[in-house]
């Protein structure tokens, strides 16, 4: 099996590094990640300007190529230019800070796996809470046994998938939720403060945090210790409006 790993925290960053040594385990791996760290970038693409790559060794050992882009050119050229074939399975991470709820809408480490499903690849987003200690080990470990056993599973069709890991987990693990992604609005506070010259800025934050929804959520699920398992897709047609839509039969003004 080939496998085209990525993230969008950098390819020196050190839950690529950890879920690199465990996906060795299950299959060949091609190593394609940011030059530098692209949270947040969403699914951006790079085409007003070249992508430089760059080789990346570990000692002697071609660990993989750094480009100078998003986490999304880093898949589509992975596939185009650096796999000597077709990948298998493209997984993006270990990013460090859960992807979970309306944040898979801007997660650049999210935005990589949808790429991957873009050309028909199974694709897996791999997520662990923020923490200064993070257990990238663990959780590299706990990640490659649940895409083991969701390819030995799943159908023939390629599937895309969200996984998430709350610090919780690498303790006192409570088990593995299957779960849909919470759509519930961050607060989007704004700090106001003044520069040194004077200048207005404002530092954004989440408060409030997303108030909890009647059903169970990745959000809801992962404050509760459990390790989240959400299946995605790309296709953002909102399908039982379409008939509605057309009876309306709209037509172009004279």
């Amino acid at each position: 099996m080939l496998i085209l790993l990525t993230n969008d925290d950098g390819i020196y960053a050190p839950g690529l590094a950890a879920l690199e040594t465990e996906l060795r385990q299950i299959g060949d791996v091609v190593v394609v990640a940011p030059a530098t760290e692209q949270s947040g970038v969403g699914h951006s693409i790079t085409f007003l300007r070249p992508l430089v790559c760059k080789e990346v060794f570990a000692g002697d050992r071609r660990r993989g190529w750094a480009v100078e882009g998003s986490p999304a050119d880093c898949v589509k050229i992975g596939v185009f230019e650096f796999c000597e074939r077709r990948p298998d399975l493209v997984v993006s991470g270990i990013n460090g800070g859960l992807n979970a709820g309306i944040n898979v809408l801007y997660s650049g480490t999210v935005a990589a796996a949808i790429e991957g499903a873009f050309f028909g690849i199974t694709s897996i987003a791999v997520s662990l809470e923020f923490n200064e200690h993070a257990a990238f080990d663990r959780c590299a470990q706990q990640a490659r046994g649940i895409i083991a056993q969701i390819l030995a599973r799943k159908g023939p069709q390629p599937e895309l998938y969200n996984l998430n890991f709350p610090t919780k987990a690498m303790h006192e693990p409570k088990g593995l939720a299957v779960v849909p992604m919470g759509v519930q609005r961050y607060g989007e506070h704004f700090i106001k403060r003044k520069d040194p010259r004077g200048r207005t800025y404002y530092w954004a934050t989440n408060d409030p945090p997303p108030r909890a929804a009647e059903h169970e959520t990745d959000l809801s699920a992962l404050a509760k210790g459990f390790v989240t398992l959400t299946p995605l897709q790309y296709d953002m047609t909102r399908v039982p409006a379409l008939d509605t839509l057309q009876s309306w039969q709209l037509r172009l003004p004279e």
